[in-house]
């Protein structure tokens, strides 16, 4: 983004509704700016406004992005921004007709997420030594985060006020901020009451704060630093599934369904607002169990 570059006034206005009335998470709402930033810079580079651009105005930006390779997940994701952008201007009466209207978002292509085996669950959780205050943390957190489904960032950002031991619940404030209450299962109250006894007062080193899990630093230790402690016990438990940042949440949720549980239920632990969201790992747990049938039974 060039530095003679004004954004217009709506992006702002719109983002701020946003936030206010739909309580969406600080990443959709950094990565709508940028959207909009850039379709607004395209569009004054072709001596256009924002608010007045046309469909096709609209499909000439799409088919830049298309010439520089742009991932159909972006563009995908960009629609939904200018969809919502301009459906709020209507709304507001600011315009008469959304450009984006009769325009289709990329086809994309249904991925499998990512899981783990049971058994690599149980090799990755045996990696952190209880001794170490780091390692004692990281311990309680994959034993949190593998027996509730947490997204990462809601782990992270965990206080102690979310979380009741004697009930065996923890308190989130999901995507929307929508609450829902998670039960821990007896492993893993066990494994933060430990943590809680020693290792969280030596991270803290006599400093207050309310955060859960600080880091080394004593603060709210960010994804990306979590995420390395992760890759650091798989590679010493010698794991090669390909890690990221929802794969215990998928294996949360596979071997939930694996077990017999509800769709139902396993869309209320996650947090999803719609089932259909819920429904992919239904898909990754038929996968499996058609994967194991093929392997172990005589005839298969």
């Amino acid at each position: 983004m060039s530095a003679d570059y004004i954004p217009h006034p709506a992006i702002d206005v719109f983002l701020d509704h946003l936030w206010s009335t739909k309580g969406l998470s600080d990443n959709t709402l950094n990565a709508y700016r940028t959207d909009l930033r850039h379709f607004d810079r395209y569009i004054q580079l072709q001596a256009g406004e924002l608010i007045s651009c046309t469909a096709d105005d609209v499909r000439d930006y799409l088919a830049v992005r298309y010439e520089q390779k742009f991932a159909k997940s972006s563009t995908a994701r960009l629609m939904s921004c200018l969809r919502r952008f301009y459906g709020y201007l209507v709304v507001k009466k600011q315009i008469n007709l959304d450009p984006t209207a009769l325009l289709e978002s990329p086809k994309l292509a249904r991925h499998l997420p990512d899981s783990l085996t049971e058994d690599d669950i149980d090799r990755l959780l045996s990696e952190p030594c209880d001794d170490d205050p780091i390692e004692c943390r990281d311990k309680a957190m994959l034993e949190l985060l593998y027996a509730t489904g947490l997204r990462v960032s809601e782990l992270v950002g965990l206080t102690m006020e979310q979380l009741s031991l004697r009930q065996g619940l923890v308190r989130i404030v999901g995507k929307g901020g929508k609450e829902r209450l998670v039960p821990m299962g007896e492993l893993a109250v066990a494994e933060v009451e430990n943590y809680l006894k020693f290792a969280r007062t030596e991270l803290l080193k006599s400093k207050q704060s309310d955060v859960l899990f600080p880091s080394k630093r004593a603060q709210q230790m960010t994804r990306q630093t979590f995420w390395h402690r992760i890759k650091l016990y798989a590679l010493r438990a010698n794991i090669a599934t390909h890690l990221s940042p929802h794969t215990l949440r998928h294996a949360f949720a596979t071997h939930l369904l694996n077990h017999g549980a509800d769709l139902r239920v396993v869309q209320l632990l996650l947090g999803h607002s719609d089932l259909s969201t819920t429904q992919i790992y239904t898909h990754v747990a038929k996968v499996r169990l058609a994967s194991l049938h093929r392997e172990h039974h005589p005839r298969g």
